[in-house]
C-alpha cells in the first residue's frame, strides 16, 4: 500500500512536471497574426452568430494566407485584402438577419488570457484582425492566424498531438 501511495505522488509529480515543461516551450512568437471574434452578448442566438462569421473567415483567410512564408507577407495579405474579409462579415450577417452593427479592425488588440488542450497564451495586445459584432459583450473565440495554427483546430485532437502539431508548425515557421 505504501508503495502504491509513493508510486502515485512520484507519476503525479511527472506528469505535472513535464506538463508544465511542455506548456512553457510552445510559445506563439510575438509577431504571430491572430483574429479574435467578440459576439453581442452569451445568448445562444449571439454565439451562434460569433460561430457562422468564425467558420466563414477561417475557410476564406486559410485561402489567403495558405501559401504566407512569414508573419509579414500575412500581415500584407491581410491588409490588402480587408475589404474582401468585410464582405464576407457582411454576407454572414445578411444571411443569418442579423441587425446589429459591426466592427472590423486590424491592427494592435487587446487579448485575453487563454488555455487550450493544455497549452497557455499570454494575455496582451497583439497584431491581429478584431471582429466586433454588435456590443461585443459575448465570450469570444480567437486563435492564430500565421503561423496557421486555427487550422488544426478539431474537437477529437488528443492534447498531445495538439501540442506536437503546435510545435511543429512554429517550428516550420519560425
Amino acid at each position: 500500500m505504501k508503495k502504491t501511495i509513493i508510486l502515485s505522488i512520484f507519476i503525479s509529480i511527472f506528469y505535472l512536471f513535464t506538463s508544465n515543461v511542455i506548456a512553457k516551450t510552445i510559445e506563439i512568437p510575438n509577431d504571430a497574426v491572430r483574429i479574435r471574434i467578440v459576439p453581442n452578448s452569451n445568448k445562444k442566438e449571439d454565439q451562434e452568430i460569433k460561430t457562422k462569421v468564425k467558420n466563414r473567415l477561417q475557410i476564406e483567410l486559410y485561402q489567403m494566407l495558405k501559401n504566407a512564408q512569414n508573419s509579414s507577407e500575412a500581415k500584407t495579405i491581410i491588409n490588402n485584402n480587408l475589404n474582401k474579409i468585410d464582405e464576407d462579415i457582411k454576407k454572414t450577417l445578411d444571411e443569418e438577419k442579423y441587425e446589429k452593427d459591426y466592427n472590423l479592425s486590424f491592427g494592435y488588440n487587446y487579448f485575453p488570457k487563454k488555455e487550450y488542450k493544455g497549452i497557455k497564451y499570454s494575455e496582451g495586445y497583439y497584431e491581429s484582425l478584431l471582429v466586433t459584432l454588435g456590443e461585443g459583450k459575448g465570450d469570444n473565440w480567437w486563435c492564430v492566424l500565421f503561423p496557421p495554427l486555427c487550422l488544426i483546430e478539431s474537437e477529437n485532437t488528443k492534447n498531445t498531438e495538439y501540442k506536437s502539431l503546435i510545435k511543429e508548425i512554429l517550428d516550420k515557421y519560425l
